[in-house]
């Protein structure tokens, strides 16, 4: 459990757990926490300091067939990597589990999670979609800061084995998420005979001319070009190449590509295929983890037409996704609440964050939220989220009428469902805007409003029980830490 570290720091034990298309890793973090704020307040929590103790070795993500986890033998990789770290559940304070990748859409995933979950730790639990799988790798490889400081647009390109998943910032701020089926598991090679072509990959080789079937021999020339047009299709999602009639076709789910957004200054790789494409592989190790992962890195890092863009190595790469757990830090939502009877309390809650930049309109919020809303969906499904907001501009009751409108028009999707309406805002206005919500709505919506909680994209949180004559509520917030 956690030990003190000073009159008023503390350090606790995360971890993060990634079950992903090809792999399946874990890491263990110490992370220092400190209370920053004065006596007789209400704690105000901060990171100071974060330590990657251990990182497991790297495992194949096991299956028992193509739908479905081998749920065993991933609950022996995770308890044998607890014993090499000389850890135990009860060592652990804080922690994550999320699948991802391909892994996301078999058909146990969620039972799975849970079985990790209760025998590792009480954690943040998630199947990640490939739109918050983007968000996740790419702020793991740290592409939002790179892009913040370098005042410019980059591109997280996370190529795993079954997906890549693409998100693109501008001076820190997400401008939109794609998923391509592109990865290098997509084609797998047995003793020099291919064993596996998945039906788009093989669908963009005919159209190109090139016959791929199961026992073929694994020509080396003939799986060259077939990385290549598969290189050809991410350049095309990023704007790097004009869009081909394929491009269509291989985005994820039959997903939507990229709004117009600028093309990018520099792009950043994660991903198990990432090393391939930063280091150099020799050719007779072409096929040495049984697929064309080693190909596919050469063929992006040779391909003409990402000479245009700088490649800037990430602070992570196949580990982009491995998040540790968060602070679960306990906060303490004051007396301007509003929340619907009987819908409390409620856990693991994920944020949808407008920011700061989106909030000087109206329109920005409308939009801000629209855009994020499909990153949380789940084969076509709305999952619960928050959606957070500072809220400083919005004092006067006019302008708390119009943030009222602005959320309504903004999570439409939200209303629509049967799930309740979550607001988290840090201004004090909770009360004021979810009278303004419930009214606009006609009481026909459940509405939580809370505020004096802070929070940002990749947080999760906990809402508990009314206290205090109902006036308060106690509110955990979980912030991932991404190993870094």
């Amino acid at each position: 459990m956690s030990d003190r570290a000073g009159e008023r720091g503390e350090i606790i034990n995360s971890v993060g757990i990634d079950i992903g298309t090809s792999t399946t890793q874990l890491i263990f973090s110490r992370i220092t926490v400190e209370n920053r704020a004065g006596s007789y307040m209400a704690p105000r929590v901060d990171i100071v300091d974060k330590q990657v103790v251990y990182r497991s070795d790297i495992y194949c993500t096991p299956l028992l067939s193509p739908t479905e986890i081998d749920a065993d033998a991933i609950k022996d990789i995770v308890e044998g990597e607890y014993r090499k770290a000389g850890m135990t559940p009860a060592d652990v304070d804080s922690g994550a589990v999320i699948i991802t990748g391909e892994t996301a859409r078999k058909q146990n995933a969620n039972t799975v999670l849970q079985a990790l979950s209760d025998s590792a730790g009480d954690f943040v639990v998630a199947t990640a979609g490939p739109d918050l799988e983007s968000v996740l790798s790419a702020r793991g490889a740290g592409t939002d800061k790179l892009s913040e400081e370098r005042r410019c647009v980059i591109a997280n390109l996370d190529v795993g084995g079954g997906t890549t998943n693409i998100a693109v910032y501008e001076k820190g701020r997400l401008l939109g998420v794609t998923c391509l089926d592109i990865g290098g598991r997509l084609i797998k090679v047995d003793e020099g005979r291919i064993s596996y072509v998945f039906y788009k990959i093989k669908d963009l080789a005919a159209e190109n001319g090139i016959a791929l079937e199961v026992g073929m021999p694994a020509e080396l020339s003939l799986l060259q070009r077939v990385a290549e047009l598969m290189a050809e299709i991410v350049a095309q999602s990023i704007g790097l190449a004009p869009k081909g009639p394929s491009l269509r076709k291989i985005y994820t789910n039959d997903g939507k590509g990229l709004a117009s957004v600028p093309k990018p200054a520099a792009v950043t790789f994660s991903g198990g295929v990432a090393d391939c494409i930063y280091n150099a592989v020799a050719d007779e190790e072409i096929f040495m983890y049984g697929d064309i992962g080693v190909l596919l890195g050469r063929a992006i890092s040779n391909s003409a037409s990402f000479e245009a863009v700088e490649f800037v190595t990430p602070e992570e790469t196949i580990r982009a996704t491995v998040v540790g757990a968060g602070i679960h830090t306990t906060e303490i939502s004051g007396s301007t609440i509003s929340f619907a009877e009987g819908y409390l309390p409620i856990k693991n809650i994920p944020i949808l964050n407008v920011a700061k930049e989106d909030e000087k309109s109206v329109e920005g919020i409308v939009s801000s939220i629209r855009s994020q809303i499909p990153f949380h969906m789940s084969d076509g499904k709305l999952e619960q989220i928050a959606i957070s907001f500072a809220g400083r501009d919005y004092s006067s009751f006019e302008e708390v009428q119009s943030l009222a409108d602005a959320v309504i028009r903004g999570a439409e999707e939200v209303i629509k469902s049967r799930l309740p309406l979550i607001i988290v805002i840090e201004k004090d206005i909770g009360k004021a805007l979810g009278h303004a919500l419930n009214f606009k709505l006609r009481n026909a919506k459940p509405v939580i409003c809370i505020d004096g909680i802070k929070t940002l994209n990749g947080d999760y949180i906990d809402i508990g029980e009314p206290v205090c004559n109902g006036h308060v509520l106690p509110v955990v917030v979980k912030t991932l830490i991404f190993n870094s």
